[in-house]
């Protein structure tokens, strides 16, 4: 199935594989399973900028966790498995029990699951406000549960995860200083995988932190 339908995205895409050369020919636009590396500051000059909208936005009409290999554990499970530092007790239907985790936006080690949430670094009301609005209910199932990409759900405290919201980099960055290079970065590239728009607010953010932060390369998958 092919998430990135809409012909912004595609043009992102394009764009990304334009040669320098003003002779080059056409460029064309990069099928899911492709990946393009450039740096950071340079894919934040890819994406769009949009007027985001709002309207219709139910977090319902973004389906998760689901349990997409059928091996009992649901979206949420495979993120807390994948991402501790000390491996929890796996028991009965993945109840996950022990084992300790790292919370980067507020540099915290959290002893067992309970203390956790399992983040969308773009949030769902963000994706929707970006260009998830036009997709099908499957597209956004997928992106609600975006194991593709390791960028995309990260395990971090109820805490820094609820303070954050729904907010993007306009209104909110994490505790934890030294993350925010990383943040931002991430959040560009989860952008581009998924053909998201930014807001004038959140591109002069990303902007402003990235101007401190090395121009790192990033590697991006369109969904797909």
């Amino acid at each position: 199935m092919r998430f990135l339908r809409t012909a912004a995205a595609a043009a992102v895409f394009a764009a990304l594989l334009v040669p320098a050369s003003a002779h080059a020919a056409p460029a064309t636009a990069a099928a899911p399973g492709d990946s393009v590396t450039l740096p950071v500051r340079e894919a934040l000059a890819q994406l769009p900028v949009r007027i985001e909208d709002r309207t219709g936005y139910e977090r319902t009409k973004f389906k998760h966790w689901i349990d997409a290999d059928r091996d009992g554990c649901n979206t949420r499970s495979e993120v807390l498995k994948a991402e501790a530092v000390v491996a929890p007790e796996q028991g009965a239907g993945c109840k996950l029990t022990g084992g300790e985790w790292y919370s980067p936006y507020d540099d915290r080690y959290i002893a067992g699951p309970s203390g956790l949430d399992i983040d969308h670094l773009v949030p769902l009301a963000e994706a929707w406000d970006s260009g998830a609005s036009d997709w099908t209910a499957k597209e956004r199932e997928a992106y609600a549960n975006d194991l593709g990409d390791d960028r995309a759900l990260i395990a971090v405290s109820a805490a820094s995860n609820r303070s954050k919201a729904d907010q993007d980099p306009a209104t909110w960055l994490p505790p934890a200083a030294g993350y925010r290079c990383q943040y931002v970065t991430d959040w560009v590239a989860d952008k581009l995988r998924w053909g998201l728009s930014i807001d004038t607010g959140e591109q002069a953010a990303l902007a402003e932190v990235l101007t401190a932060c090395p121009n790192v390369p990033v590697t991006v998958t369109p969904a797909g």
